[in-house]
């Protein structure tokens, strides 16, 4: 179980606290909302979260596979609706900079479709993942 700490600082700002950790985010309102688009909106973080996690489930399988990731970006478009306000679509773009044989980026693939994130998003919420390998 994790904990977060998440204080409304006015002006559309929160301060969200990882209990754990201590470290801190500051989100607030997007520009198209009412905001300043100074930090992370709530919903770009889910966007964040998206190509965190899918690198860092893809990591997991690369240990085990005896393979390394390092240096491979996750691009994150995210596309948000009016009416109801939110997120429309997910385009995610992952580049390695590494090339693998086909069976180990098979793996690496159906292990970024397991990304909890991913699997905790609405079914409404189009996702569409591309990869790209040794570039």
């Amino acid at each position: 179980m994790t904990e977060v700490n998440v204080q409304y600082l006015g002006d559309l700002r929160t301060q969200c606290t990882h209990v754990e950790s201590g470290s801190q985010i500051l989100t607030d309102a997007p520009k198209d909302n009412q905001g300043l688009g100074r930090e992370f909106s709530p919903t770009d973080l889910i966007a964040a979260s998206i190509g965190s996690c899918t690198l860092t489930i893809m990591a997991i399988a690369a240990n085990r596979l005896s393979v390394d990731l390092t240096g491979t970006q996750a691009k994150v478009i995210k596309e948000m609706q009016a009416a109801p306000r939110r997120i429309a679509k997910l385009t995610v773009t992952v580049s390695c900079p590494h090339q693998f044989e086909e069976s180990i980026v098979q793996k690496l693939i159906a292990a970024a479709h397991q990304c909890p994130v991913l699997k905790s998003l609405l079914p409404e919420i189009e996702v569409k993942i591309d990869f790209h390998w040794g570039v």
